[in-house]
């Protein structure tokens, strides 16, 4: 079914609730494991409705964020989703202390009930109302984000489409479109302000109603990790800091000398070639075309879902208006349909959607084909980046159908921004736990905080006095912050992963789709731990792990420089 027909009816949240404590109901009292495994699935009957109509009601609004309709709609799944989790927990707690549950993970494997536990200790009743609260804030973040609209050069302008002019070869250029993007937040100073410090609180009082004494046990998991915590992760930013800040700092140094200047600045950074960065040919139907080629020719299995995508209308790329800000891929359940969403912008990015973002959603595509419950679909976002990331280098193959004979350039372009983002989504991470872990520093610190952490993971970025970026409000622009927190590691550990399945692929592109493709079918059955051993990929914490990788991908760089 195409996107546009399908229909959005309002769930009926009383109704809802009803149904699910039936099925707690019947969890509880049934004669045998056959009873209770017709209760999950109807359980994920249910959930998968909710989800399927809360996604439509979700992408519709990030399409548009003035449709009356759709806000409001938004606004009431704000609202009420968190009135389902109490039924949810008592399913949960019922499936928890089964009589059944050996032959219960017999079915549904441990991590199905490894997850449980994490969402046992995940709530209380007495949270609804905060996280009522969180969502609305949530929310008005990226009200607030995608209501800009800037002027530059006698247009006006969503940011996203600033992008270009961030990396024209006129470094004038440059640096007017950071300033006219920085306007826009240092217009908004007190309001953005108030919005992460109203977050921050509001996260912190749900933990310590349930004996935390911060948010970040609670954070880890709403991410769902099963497999390591705030130890692991810190091990994994200091190899980052020891073992590839060095390295990212002679790829920037190389960059300085490819541009003829002495010391990149700010605006400096995101130009990678002295006559400007390679940019995909044609308009975005062009591109879009080029995408569905790729496909089909990477794989039967990409095949069938380009088709499936394109013919059913699940992508909105076009930046406009209105529109959200940033680009995702999500599911709608019921129709067994991933769909992507991002803001093409006339830059390499737009590419990268279509290989970043249908990463995602091939993994999608893959479990929904493979019946997996709705619980067991997706891995951990750990796992689910890699998914993503690693289409990135899987179709480099087919990336000159975008840049022509430009593709060389790109290629080298994409391996430096890959490594150079790893230093800056650690420098995310650990100001997030910096801010969870004191929850009451003022604005003026946390922006201290973050110029601090520039000087760690980024020594060599020079803000060259640009307003709102020079005064380390730079965090603000970073969506995950605000919605998602401690969500951005997942990235830097999937980076980590994809360059190794790109290393393989290089020496042999037929295993490295086989492991890829092994990695991708298993879904959300397996920890990421487990799943990077069972693709014989290091897990990127492992000592001495980031180290190798960042000599191997150095080691291609200098090659290919």
């Amino acid at each position: 079914m195409k996107f546009s027909e399908m229909p959005y009816t309002r769930p009926d949240i009383g109704a809802v609730r009803t149904e699910l404590a039936k099925i707690a109901d019947t969890l509880e009292h049934a004669p045998d494991v056959d009873t209770q495994i017709a209760a999950v699935e109807e359980l994920n009957r249910v959930e998968g409705r909710v989800a399927t109509m809360a996604q439509l009601a979700y992408i519709r609004h990030s399409i548009d964020t003035r449709d009356a309709f759709y806000d409001k709609e938004n606004d009431f799944i704000d609202e009420q989703m968190p009135l389902l989790e109490e039924d949810t927990q008592r399913v949960n707690r019922a499936l928890l202390s089964s009589s059944h549950r050996a032959e219960l993970e017999k079915k549904y494997g441990k991590v199905f009930f490894l997850d449980l536990e994490i969402a046992a200790r995940s709530f209380k009743p007495e949270m609804v109302e905060g996280m009522q609260r969180e969502n609305k804030l949530a929310s008005d973040y990226q009200k607030l984000y995608a209501s800009a609209v800037v002027e530059f050069d006698g247009q006006k302008l969503p940011l996203p489409k600033l992008g270009p002019y961030k990396q024209n070869p006129d470094r004038g250029v440059r640096r007017r479109a950071f300033e006219t993007e920085a306007g826009f937040f240092d217009a908004h100073r007190e309001e953005l302000d108030q919005l992460y410090d109203d977050l921050v609180k509001c996260r912190t009082e749900q933990a310590k109603l349930l004996g935390y004494e911060n948010y970040i046990p609670l954070g880890y998991d709403r991410m769902g990790r099963n497999c390591y915590g705030p130890e692991k992760v810190a091990v994994f930013r200091d190899q980052i800091a020891t073992d590839l800040v060095p390295l990212v700092a002679k790829v920037k140094a190389a960059q300085a000398k490819r541009l003829g200047i002495e010391r990149l600045k700010f605006y400096d950074d995101a130009l990678l070639y002295p006559d400007g960065n390679p940019t995909p040919r044609g308009t975005a139907d062009d591109i879009l075309a080029a995408g569905l080629e790729m496909y089909r020719g990477l794989s039967p299995e990409t095949a069938e879902f380009i088709e499936f995508m394109y013919e059913n209308e699940l992508l909105d790329v076009l930046s406009q208006d209105g529109k959200a800000p940033g680009g995702y891929c999500t599911e709608i359940y019921d129709h067994r349909a991933p769909f992507i969403f991002s803001n093409f912008n006339g830059t390499s990015g737009d590419v990268d959607v279509l290989t970043h973002e249908a990463g995602h959603a091939f993994a999608a595509f893959r479990a929904m084909k493979k019946g997996y419950p709705r619980r067991l679909m997706t891995p951990t976002m750990d796992a689910a980046e890699t998914h993503s990331m690693s289409m990135e280098f899987l179709t480099a193959p087919y990336h000159h159908l975008f840049f022509g004979d430009a593709t060389a350039r790109y290629e080298v372009a994409h391996a430096e921004e890959s490594l150079t983002f790893i230093p800056y989504g650690c420098m995310v991470d650990e100001f997030q736990h910096i801010m969870y872990e004191n929850p009451t520093l003022t604005p003026e610190q946390r922006n201290a905080t973050w110029l601090d952490l520039e000087k760690k993971y980024r020594p060599w970025t020079d803000f060259d006095n640009l307003p709102f970026y020079g005064r380390g409000a730079l965090w603000q622009r970073q969506l995950h912050i605000y919605l998602y927190p401690l969500y951005y590691i997942d990235y830097c550990m999937a980076q980590t992963m994809a360059f190794q399945f790109w290393m393989l692929h290089l020496k042999d592109p037929e295993e490295a789709w086989t492991r890829y493709l092994a990695f991708v079918d298993k879904g959300g059955t397996q920890t990421f731990e487990d799943l990077a051993h069972g693709a014989k990929m290091k897990v990127p914490y492992d000592p001495g792990a980031i180290r190798e990788i960042g000599a191997a991908v150095g080691k291609w760089l200098e090659e290919h420089e």
